[in-house]
């Protein structure tokens, strides 16, 4: 516990300095930028962004706990060097020496790097995919910066791997960790009060939908203000179903347009079918509301959106 707060205090010290209110800023500005593209596109963005705006050292070293790999790590490099050196060589396609360079950065201390191992073991991304190494890499992470500042230049990483965390803790990995809906619940909340993390709001909407439809709309609003494509189209049903007159059903109509809207790729499929579905029950002027409200939420939100549409009419 010494430890930890010896590690917040330098960490507040150093948010006074002119050098972290430039990361600061510069991770603000990021998020604004490619929040539409999601919890993980727009990690990936920082992944391959922020480690050229000069990052400053760890406040002080990890509590000691082992990390899941031992490396061969480039011991000559401070971690946050070895954190830009394992994303040059990851983007340039040498992804052995990439893990080497991440191992030692995520053992020094980097949640970003340790955040990349995760992604690269769960998805089998230039190693043998393990699911198990990914769990505790991701909840190496959760363990040493699960209450940093949501405000951190690491927050969006550390917020990722809750909600990592928290999927394996609901879906469980065979022979090694079991289900514990009552953890993950844990899990996501924390990720989805403390860091506003998006899709964690959509997992904890996702978690109440049959039982609390109340908490479920609480939970699918929040991300769905946020730009969260699926929550969008779950809020837009629940609320279609839940309305008790046509007025509110225009609004549920209405989200499920909003989704329809940006909806590409995988998820593109299921939220046509399900806009397809209530579209057809609802009456015309439901309909004529619904698309009026979306037309004034897209407008507000979503000017780029308009402007494409504009060009491609040219």
């Amino acid at each position: 516990m010494r430890e930890a707060r010896t590690t917040i205090n330098a960490v507040n010290d150093q948010r006074h300095s002119g050098e972290y209110r430039t990361v600061r800023n510069c991770v603000t500005g990021m998020r604004k930028k490619v929040s539409r593209l999601g919890g993980s596109g727009m990690r990936t963005v920082m992944f391959s962004s922020l480690l050229f705006l000069g990052l400053a050292e760890p406040a002080a070293a990890f509590d000691g706990q082992p990390a899941p790999n031992v490396s061969i790590g480039p011991q000559d490099l401070s971690p946050t060097e070895a954190l830009r050196e394992g994303a040059r060589q990851y983007y340039s396609g040498n992804k052995v020496e990439a893990l080497n360079s991440l191992q030692y950065a995520a053992e020094n201390g980097q949640p970003m790097a340790a955040w990349k191992l995760g992604e690269m073991y769960s998805k089998g991304d230039g190693v043998q995919e393990d699911d198990l190494r990914a769990f505790e890499y991701y909840s190496q992470i959760v363990r040493e910066h699960g209450d940093d500042s949501p405000s951190a230049p690491d927050a969006p990483f550390v917020s990722s791997a809750l909600v990592a965390l928290g999927t394996y803790y609901l879906n469980g990995i065979d022979g090694t960790v079991p289900k514990n809906e009552a953890r993950a619940r844990q899990i996501f909340t924390h990720a989805a009060s403390y860091f506003g993390d998006a899709e964690a709001q959509y997992e904890l909407g996702q978690m109440y939908q049959d039982n609390n439809s109340r908490m479920a709309v609480r939970w699918y609003n929040l991300a769905a203000l946020k730009g969260h494509v699926g929550a969008q189209a779950r809020l837009g049903e629940t609320l279609y179903n839940i309305g008790s007159s046509e007025k509110k059903k225009a609004r549920g109509l209405m989200w499920l347009t909003v989704a329809r809207e940006q909806a590409v790729g995988s998820e593109a499929d299921w939220i046509h079918t399900m806009h397809e579905q209530y579209f057809a029950v609802s009456p015309e002027h439901v309909r004529e509301r619904a698309r009026s409200l979306a037309d004034g939420w897209i407008e507000q939100n979503r000017p780029d959106m308009l402007t494409a549409q504009k060009l491609k009419t040219q």
